[in-house]
């Protein structure tokens, strides 16, 4: 029996992989494709997610695709609006009737004899098997565990008699109103599960073992709305976005450079936001740099108004143990709890945690490394979507959409089957894949490729250095190899 095949098989349905098909098609017309999705329904992050007060932890001016404009009043979205626009975006694309859900890739081998895929996958309730064959693999899965987030061992957490629960696992019948909860974390989910909580619950604590910096920016951007009452949307679009892209390009520099300023600058406001009873040193001010992890952000300040009005509070301690009836501090503090909620962070998994080989060799991706931060050494015929930790995650997938598109279309026109990036650069030095302090990046980070300290194997966090290559560079740069295949 003959294997389907397709030019280009686009892997995740969510943000970025109806982003990269709607570069696919309407960039490269001719060529095939289909989108499998390893759930039964579009949008990734923003369908899986359902914990209360899900939203953007950065501006949809950005977030949203350089494709499509955001029409929406807020700027700061939740997560169903985000949704909402995802299958806006797949449906006037035409991009519906290529996606095929319950399809998960279990192992894709490229064979240099055929110059494609050869892929397998599990499909429906059965895990049933099936093989495809591809051209070129556009991984799309984003970089974390979709069936868990990581929880941490807590001693005697059996002993609890109300409910533990992770917000990746957010079940509907959670009921929180007039309840104690615990949220244990700092990082964007528990900030953003604390205001949100708090409106409805007896009194939300959030728990950390030490403070993240976290900054308020009004949920409405009146430049945008301003922008669109007097231009066509999407010029008010493009120079919104462009002004957001700038601003924070300009936050993230200047926290580098003037560190302490920086720090200082974010815990004054902090302190004006949340009043004087919050003790804002012990809370609000991290031990490390600006940047050195993702700066968290709250909408219209509602973190701070929740503290100032009582609803919430902040606790800085390390738990000695789970209570039948709470959680007990080293401190011998023990806050008592209906309900804990483990926003403790995400586990972290490559490529959606699909087996990679090449020729029948597995690639172990701590042992190659990343080119132009969207294509890994020595493996042909593949892209990946991996996005900013300090900007927007699509401001990079639009612009690998961009890239792999020109790629192909070049490959096209001089007959090429085959790209394969290619270490040749003797002075090259390996680094992690990424500068950041962060426990999830830091649990995981052999999981991911490492990088170069030169170009083109250096991951820039700089949008408009990223827009000037993948856009501007030449595609023929001296390390991509290309073949007509085997007998070439």
């Amino acid at each position: 029996m003959s294997i389907e095949h397709i030019d280009i098989l686009i892997v995740g349905a969510g943000l970025s992989g109806i982003g990269a098909a709607a570069h696919v098609k309407k960039n490269c017309p001719g060529r095939s494709f289909a989108i499998l999705e390893a759930r039964n329904t579009l949008g990734g992050t923003w369908d899986l997610f359902r914990y209360p007060g899900i939203r953007s932890d950065s501006d949809m001016y950005t977030l949203g695709y350089a494709f499509r404009p955001w029409t929406e009043k807020k700027s700061i979205a939740d997560g169903d609006t985000i949704l909402q626009y995802i299958t806006d975006t797949s449906r006037d694309h035409g991009l519906d009737g290529h996606i095929r859900y319950g399809h998960r890739i279990k192992r894709a081998d490229w064979s240099s004899t055929d110059t494609r895929w050869n892929i397998e996958i599990e499909t429906g309730a059965q895990r049933e098997r099936m093989q495809l064959s591809c051209n070129f693999l556009y991984v799309c899965t984003g970089y974390y565990n979709y069936e868990q987030g990581y929880t941490p061992d807590f001693a005697g957490a059996e002993r609890f008699t109300g409910r533990i629960v992770h917000p990746q696992q957010w079940a509907g019948d959670i009921d929180y109103a007039g309840k104690r909860v615990v949220v244990i974390g700092s990082g964007a989910t528990a900030v953003t599960l604390v205001p949100t909580m708090a409106a409805t619950a007896a009194h939300v604590t959030m728990l950390q073992r030490s403070p993240t910096y976290v900054v308020s920016r009004p949920s409405e951007d009146r430049l945008a709305d301003w922008l669109r009452r007097h231009l066509p949307s999407g010029l008010a679009y493009g120079l919104t976005r462009w002004k957001n892209v700038l601003l924070g390009m300009l936050f993230y520099r200047l926290s580098k450079r003037r560190p302490d300023r920086i720090k200082q600058m974010i815990v004054d406001g902090v302190r004006k936001s949340v009043g004087p009873d919050c003790d804002v040193d012990k809370h609000f001010t991290p031990s490390y740099k600006p940047w050195d992890q993702r700066v968290c952000l709250v909408p219209d300040a509602d973190l701070f108004k929740a503290i100032r009005q009582g609803r919430a509070s902040v606790v800085t301690d390390h738990i000695d143990t789970f209570t039948e009836t709470g959680i007990r501090l080293k401190s011998g503090q023990e806050l008592e709890a209906d309900l804990i909620v483990t926003a403790t962070g995400l586990d972290l998994l490559a490529l959606g945690g699909m087996e990679l080989l090449v020729d029948g060799k597995a690639v172990v991706m701590k042992k190659t490394m990343s080119y132009k931060g969207m294509m890994l050494a020595g493996v042909p015929n593949m892209f990946y979507v991996t996005g900013y930790t300090n900007a927007s995650w699509t401001l990079k997938a639009d612009l690998v959409g961009d890239y792999a598109c020109r790629l192909l279309n070049t490959m096209a026109r001089k007959g090429w089957k085959q790209c394969t990036p290619t270490l040749n650069d003797a002075r090259l030095k390996e680094e992690s894949w990424i500068d950041f302090t962060s426990g999830y990046i830091q649990r995981s980070i052999d999981k991911f490729p490492t990088q170069g300290n030169r170009k083109p194997w250096r991951l820039h966090q700089n949008y408009v250095l990223d827009l000037l290559t993948l856009r501007f560079g030449p595609v023929q740069d001296g390390t991509m190899v290309f073949s007509k295949g085997s007998a070439s």
